[in-house]
């Protein structure tokens, strides 16, 4: 079980039962019953926190889980619990694809200056080396 943002006093009902080992982050074996019970106590104390639970149990997959207040949340498919995560407002661009009038990475600005445009700001179009290693990676 992972709890954030959540009252102490709650942490403090989940160690009687659970051990944890980082902060917010239970483990234990406790039966189904228990694991129940403690559940609808985190899901009823939680307050503005979010809280996950994830337990073994006899399936395809091998375990199940159950979110509380999560932007992500358990979707069934096809017999297999998958996260649906919602889809974040800013567009994330391929690498490799450029914005309009912008340089590619690896490929020097084009030579010509639009009407009112300095020289020097031209060469502050595409991507420097030093950006390129931190978002993609020494490849």
């Amino acid at each position: 079980m992972a709890a954030a943002d959540c009252p102490v006093g709650l942490r403090g009902l989940l160690t009687r039962w659970l051990l944890e080992i980082s902060p917010g982050v239970f483990i234990g074996n406790p039966s189904a019953r228990i694991r129940e019970v403690l559940w609808d106590e985190v899901r009823k104390y939680t307050g503005k926190g979010r809280a996950l639970l994830a337990y073994t149990t006899d399936n395809e997959q091998g375990y199940a889980f159950a979110t509380h207040d999560h932007k992500w949340h358990p979707v069934d498919h096809e017999g297999l619990t998958l996260i649906h995560r919602p889809a974040d407002r800013t567009p994330v661009r391929a690498p490799g694809r450029t914005a309009p009038g912008q340089a590619a990475p690896g490929q020097a600005a084009s030579s010509r200056t639009t009407p009112g445009q300095a020289p020097d700001e031209q060469s502050a179009r595409g991507w420097s080396k030093a950006s390129k290693r931190r978002r993609f990676g020494s490849r």
